[in-house]
């Protein structure tokens, strides 16, 4: 396991209980470096959506817990927050949730030089993701070929 993955394995084993206790779910967390600076990010959701007043509520006894543990031995700066509406699709209680809704997929490499790709989400499994386009034609991606996958959204 390297070192990112033990960071948030620990981290998100720590939240399990506390966000069950006040009635949230935990999208996900990410240990990330970003303009040189590392974070360490969980991203928090209920029904109805989540306030800045439900990130702080957890972001408190976990930063006190971090402390307490200290086990990341790199500086890093802690963010609790709401995944937001462009959150992408990543466990499979994502999918699940998701299916029969319009997504948006980007590929690491381009099929016939295209790399994004928009459709109804049909399916999806350990290794594939099912959508169907607009015009009823169906597509499997194998998931470790996507870069990103999220809802889509019309504006």
């Amino acid at each position: 396991m390297t070192k990112r993955e033990t960071y948030e394995s620990r981290t998100e084993a720590y939240l399990l209980p506390l966000l069950d206790q006040h009635h949230f779910e935990l999208v996900d967390v990410e240990y990330v470096r970003e303009g040189g600076n590392w974070y360490l990010r969980a991203y928090i959701d209920k029904e109805g959506g989540v306030t800045v007043d439900d990130c702080e509520m957890i972001s408190r006894p976990l930063s006190d817990w971090l402390d307490q543990e200290d086990f990341i031995e790199d500086s890093y700066i802690l963010e609790v927050s709401s995944p937001g509406l462009g959150r992408p699709l990543k466990k499979d209680k994502d999918f699940a949730r998701s299916l029969g809704k319009d997504v948006e997929i980007r590929l690491f490499q381009a099929i016939d030089r295209q790399k994004e790709f928009t459709g109804t989400l049909t399916g999806y499994d350990r290794e594939t993701v099912t959508v169907t386009d607009g015009e009823g034609k169906e597509r499997t991606f194998n998931r470790s070929g996507i870069a990103l996958i999220r809802l889509a959204f019309d504006f």
